[in-house]
């Protein structure tokens, strides 16, 4: 009867059996994700700034004059959520979008001054939220995890027909 009533018991207590799932790193990843950026969301959103466009802003920052397939192969993002997201950019006077000469299709891409401050509030941010995961994962341990992501996300990309398509053309 112990048995029976034992995942009643772990349910009142809020914990839920994962099965098989504690195991898949797919799984691990997402969840750690999803925290992670709430976390830094909540973090950011005390002083009303976007989290999502920090990644966005920071490469465009580094890499001025990039056109959007590159920023998308080189944030993750997909042309349905990174379109979007530049257009507000670009709205908010952040982000400067500028037809290429060469290819009328593609746009490069700039911060405005106004993107270089609004960068430099998220970056006071995401440098506090990055010293948090530090605590947590571990100095001795970080480039170990870093290089496992990287090598996730450069074997796992070489069969994205996403991302062969994103590396063809621009929107």
């Amino acid at each position: 009867m112990a048995a029976r009533n034992a995942p009643l018991e772990r349910e009142r207590e809020g914990e839920v059996v994962l099965g098989p799932l504690k195991n898949y790193i797919g799984f691990q990843l997402r969840r750690a994700q999803d925290v992670a950026f709430n976390a830094f969301a909540r973090r950011v959103g005390e002083a009303n700034l976007s989290p999502g466009y920090f990644a966005i802003l920071s490469v465009i920052n580094e890499n001025p004059g990039l056109n959007q397939t590159t920023l998308s192969h080189a944030t993750g993002r997909d042309k349905s959520t990174l379109t979007p997201a530049l257009r507000s950019l670009e709205k908010h006077g952040f982000v400067s979008r500028e037809r290429s000469e060469a290819d009328r299709r593609a746009y490069h891409l700039n911060l405005t001054a106004a993107g270089k401050v609004y960068l430099q509030k998220l970056a006071v941010h995401a440098q506090a939220h990055d010293r948090m995961l530090d605590e947590i994962v571990g100095e001795f341990n970080k480039p170990l995890l870093i290089h496992l992501l990287e090598r996730i996300v450069e074997e796992l990309g070489k069969d994205d027909p996403a991302a062969d398509h994103q590396r063809g053309g621009d929107a």
